[in-house]
């Protein structure tokens, strides 16, 4: 694609403390292949040197700025506060979070992709999580998937390939026509996000690695979602509001069934063997409540009972499914060993050091 031929695409970076990671995450921007990018830094009242790395990169490159949040504000709701920086210009949108970064060859080959589908309203890619590939369950060349089918697939256990915000590039229009993109009240709200887009438009993927999506100890979100379950409250919220439009009548009472049990056996496994997290049940209740249900204490006893009755009869295989999950528990407290690892190469031009 030729420079003069490039569409805008608005890149958003909203971050708060991310000094740590801010200019690895700039200057894989800045390294892109593809050229005809703004970039918009919005800086959550930060209280360490990100606003200052942040002005000084804009300073330098007059394709950066920076908003400053006068006030602090929740994660989503800085989302959403970036994407309403996107110019009226831009044809897409490419979030890097700040403790991410990107492949140079990312935003040029999720333009053309999407260049050459219109239908196309997500991009997404194969992508780093730490050490490991990710969101690679689309068989080779699946390059466009109807986003009714994907959702179908998303609802019925298929592969999960939406991947974080990072490994998404978005069409600007998605984004405009919301009043708010992120809902702020949903758990999971860049699924939401993506479930919403696809019920008219396609998803476009690319095979190659793109993207790095950093998990670590200091990503508070990351170990609450973990520990508190609340993907399972998040897949009730989706199914409630988005189940009927992708699966048949049949599909969606059988959904909401294993939702249940899946639910409730998480809950039973929680109760009996593992360290009982403060406000646990509270959030749960309160969850609960605002899908306009309660916790069943008699579906409960009954999980425990299941699953005690599954650990007389197979032992082993429970004890060692026991141990995988609180090893697992474990690890959320180590990634912080991924940082002392070459984990991909990546730039090497600091602007800031």
């Amino acid at each position: 694609m030729k420079p003069e031929s490039q569409p805008l695409v608005s890149v958003l970076t909203p971050v708060y403390n991310g000094e740590k990671y801010l200019v690895e995450c700039i200057e894989s921007v800045l390294a892109q292949t593809y050229h005809n990018w703004e970039y918009c830094i919005v800086n959550n009242c930060s209280t360490d040197r990100t606003l200052e790395i942040a002005q000084r990169y804009a300073e330098r490159d007059r394709r950066i700025r920076v908003h400053n949040n006068t006030e602090f504000v929740g994660c989503d709701q800085n989302g959403n506060i970036a994407y309403r920086q996107i110019s009226m210009e831009s044809k897409y949108c490419k979030v890097v979070h700040g403790d991410d970064w990107i492949f140079p060859d990312c935003i040029r080959q999720m333009v053309e992709l999407a260049e050459a589908h219109p239908t196309v309203g997500i991009v997404g890619s194969y992508g780093l999580r730490n050490q490991q590939v990710s969101w690679d369950g689309l068989p080779y060349p699946s390059t466009v998937v109807p986003g009714r089918e994907l959702g179908r697939n998303y609802f019925l256990g298929g592969p999960y390939v939406f991947g974080a915000p990072t490994s998404m590039l978005i069409c600007a229009d998605e984004v405009r026509k919301r009043s708010a993109f992120y809902n702020v009240a949903n758990l999971h709200t860049d699924i939401e996000a993506c479930l919403d887009i696809l019920r008219d438009r396609d998803y476009g993927f690319v095979h190659q690695v793109l993207t790095f999506t950093r998990e670590h100890a200091e990503a508070e979100s990351t170990s609450f979602h973990k520990r508190f379950g609340t993907g399972y409250l998040g897949w009730f919220e989706h199914l409630s509001a988005y189940g009927r439009a992708y699966l048949s009548e049949e599909e969606y009472e059988v959904c909401t069934r294993q939702c249940w049990n899946q639910y409730y056996k998480f809950l039973a496994r929680h109760s009996m063997f593992y360290k009982k997290q403060k406000g646990f049940w509270e959030f749960h209740k309160k969850e609960l409540g605002k899908l306009g249900s309660s916790l069943s204490y008699g579906k409960l006893a009954g999980a425990v009972w299941l699953e005690t009755v599954e650990l007389a009869l197979n032992p082993l295989n429970t004890w060692r499914r026991i141990a995988r999950r609180m090893a697992r528990l474990r690890n959320q407290n180590d990634l912080s060993l991924y940082e002392k690892q070459p984990i991909a190469e990546t730039p090497t031009r600091t602007l800031a050091q």
